[in-house]
């Protein structure tokens, strides 16, 4: 568990370091108020438990808080996580600004533990299990005729074997992972994909054009491991119109439909397999994200890269060109971002500072900008400036974001209530999702619903309530509000 300290308790405890005011006579009975008394272990674990961004800040204003002392701060926090200490780029001459980056950039990348696809729903639980609901065949709601798998069904999307087809609550699937536990999942409107603790990783699903990564094209009714990662670590994965998969040396892998370039290999030919990309060479890359037709990479310092399908800007080079190959965002030059998300035809990107920004798509108010207009280079959500996000996830027509504060905020295409806000209207503006109020949660965008996992474990779900996606049993009605799936 990773503790955080905002700014405010930051400066209450800088007050503590003012010395003694000559009219107040310390009593020899009482204990030291001053945190300059303290043991210099105990003010790094204090440091430790402090947000990144504000142990940056407080580092810079702060005489106590030097850098030595912030710099063993942010170290302990990375090693507790788990996270391996990077070595500090060439050309960054402040140490702790940077392992306060890596720190920003590896919290705000966590594998996902829940999964919303087009008309199913994945989880991880307590245990390390997966589960899925949801419906593995097109139903009457899905109008779009043009749509090339309008009428038929979506072959093992729920992952438990052939001939289930539909599941109204989250089930176990029957699949153990060959033993190993889950840590992270991700889903399209095809297919699944999990991550164990072990570093491999698993596709279920339709296997049109390669996209679960076994060498063939075949359904896979259950969790199949993808061999061709044996002898690598996995410790990321997204799934949108092909896969993504990020090593732990850096290097990213994609397969799957090849079409627009979204591979990255520099063609449009569907991969069977894992293939590395190679345009990435020696850059490190520390999160990735698939979208329906385009992908995102961010590398360690901080650039943002695309490629794939450029219609309506969504890949922010300020044109619509494909890219067959990664090209960084130069929009975000002199900008460090440290989270990004593909959706369908948008995407959003989060920067240090905890700006939110959006381009692509426009139609709906997806992007949060109060109209309806493309972007065709990132732009700052303005309705969020001052409040600072921590996480981002674009759907379909649809926006996420989660503030410091623990806030969750949505906005675009309000269609079966998938904004949350109890209503269907669409929100051109970033709209606070009063249902969670107090709480703290983690949030995964679907086509048309939404899941939120928070602190305690509790699962919540709304927007389009058909085919069983939303896992509350018998009830398939819309959700306006955010409900909590009993268990």
């Amino acid at each position: 568990m990773i503790y955080k300290l905002d700014l405010q308790t930051c400066i209450r405890l800088c007050m503590h370091m003012a010395p003694a005011t000559a009219t107040t006579a310390p009593s020899p009975e009482t204990p030291p108020t001053r945190l300059l008394d303290l043991p210099t272990e105990l003010l790094v674990r204090v440091v430790s438990c402090c947000d990144p961004a504000d142990i940056a800040h407080v580092a810079a204003v702060s005489v106590l808080f030097h850098a030595s002392l912030a710099e063993e701060g942010i170290r302990l926090r990375l090693q507790e996580a788990g996270y391996a200490l990077p070595a500090q780029p060439e050309g960054e001459g402040c140490a702790v600004r940077w392992l306060c980056v890596y720190a920003l950039l590896r919290e705000s990348n966590p594998p996902a533990r829940l999964a919303a696809g087009g008309q199913h729903s994945v989880f991880i639980d307590g245990e390390g299990r997966l589960s899925s609901c949801g419906t593995a065949a097109e139903g009457e709601e899905d109008d779009d005729e043009d749509d090339e798998t309008a009428g038929e069904e979506l072959p093992g999307l729920l992952g438990h074997g052939e001939g289930v087809l539909q599941l109204k609550t989250p089930t176990r699937l029957p699949s153990l992972l060959g033993g190993e536990l889950a840590i992270g999942v991700a889903a399209s409107r095809y297919f699944s994909l999990a991550l164990s603790a072990c570093g491999s990783v698993w596709s279920w699903g339709c296997g049109w054009q390669g996209r679960l990564g076994h060498g063939d094209q075949q359904i896979q009714w259950q969790p199949k491991k993808i061999e061709a990662f044996a002898g690598q670590r996995v410790v990321a994965v997204s799934a949108g119109g092909h896969s993504l998969a990020l090593t732990a040396d850096g290097a990213v892998w994609s397969w799957g439909s090849g079409a627009w370039g979204r591979l990255g290999h520099g063609d449009q030919q569907h991969q069977l397999l894992p293939k590395k990309i190679e345009a990435f060479a020696g850059q490190r890359i520390v999160a990735v994200s698939a979208g329906s037709d385009h992908s995102l990479a961010l590398t360690a310092d901080g650039a943002l890269w695309s490629w794939g399908y450029g219609a309506f800007g969504r890949l922010g080079h300020g044109n619509e060109q494909r890219q067959l190959l990664p090209k960084k965002i130069e929009a975000f030059a002199g900008q460090r971002v440290v989270a990004a998300s593909a959706g369908y035809a948008h995407s959003l990107a989060l920067t240090a500072d905890g700006a939110v920004w959006s381009w692509g798509y426009g139609t709906l108010g997806r992007l949060g900008h109060g109209d309806n207009h493309d972007q065709l280079e990132p732009k700052e959500v303005e309705a969020l400036a001052g409040r600072r996000a921590v996480a981002v996830s674009a759907g379909m027509s649809h926006s996420l974001a989660i503030t410091a504060d623990g806030a969750v905020w949505s906005w675009g295409d309000g269609d079966d209530g998938r904004l949350g806000h109890g209503d269907e209207q669409r929100q051109l503006l970033p709209k606070k999702v009063e249902a969670f109020a107090g709480q703290r949660v983690a949030v995964s965008a679907g086509e048309d619903h939404i899941l939120a996992l928070t602190a305690d474990g509790a699962v919540f779900t709304w927007g389009a309530g058909g085919l069983g996606r939303l896992g509350h049993g018998e009830d398939l009605s819309n959700q306006l509000l955010p409900k909590k799936i009993e268990s």
